[in-house]
């Protein structure tokens, strides 16, 4: 079977910046292999391609430039933001706002987002809002270790069922446990 749209997909692989040589700073093992659904906007899309019509067994190797992959690195996603805004009983949370230390935030129409602390001050955090791997060029290497049919389930839920998946009661399908 050939990897293609409304497929289930599962990929060992690891992810170099800049080369093949690069540092690595993400890997999956066939037996905790990466699994998703073929053109449903999980994955990059120039990922997606370069697997397009491989079989499990097939073996692949590809770069994608930042542009291909999480795009420019963009000065306008790094602000400063008050610090009172981290304060709970007047203190910031211990460890909080190290420098590195990437914060989930929220919007006020409930949008996730995280931003990684830059810098602090008496009065502000310096926030970088950009994907860790924004500006960077990605070499992935890896194999397609599985392809499978996705079931209408998972096709309606938008996400790979694993095996003891269960939906919680009220969930819409998309209910954080997959």
């Amino acid at each position: 079977m050939k990897v293609e749209d409304k497929k289930v997909v599962a990929v060992s692989y690891e992810l170099r910046l800049d080369s093949k040589e690069g540092e690595v700073m993400d890997a999956a093992n066939e037996e905790q292999a990466l699994h998703f659904i073929y053109g449903t906007g999980f994955m990059l899309p120039k990922f997606e391609e370069n697997l397009t019509n491989l079989s499990a067994g097939d073996s692949f190797d590809f770069m994608l430039t930042s542009e291909n992959g999480y795009g420019a690195y963009n000065e306008e996603n790094v602000a400063d933001v008050p610090l009172d805004i981290f304060m709970q009983d007047g203190k910031t949370p211990e460890g909080l706002l190290t420098i590195g230390n990437v914060i989930p935030l929220q919007d006020n129409k409930g949008n996730h987002f995280n931003g990684k602390v830059e810098k602090v001050s008496d009065s502000a955090v310096t926030l970088d809002f950009n994907h860790p791997l924004a500006g960077k060029d990605l070499f992935f290497t890896g194999k397609v270790v599985t392809v499978r049919e996705a079931t209408e389930e998972e096709l309606s839920h938008g996400h790979v069922h694993q095996p003891g998946h269960v939906h919680k009661e009220g969930c819409d399908g998309d209910c954080g446990n997959h």
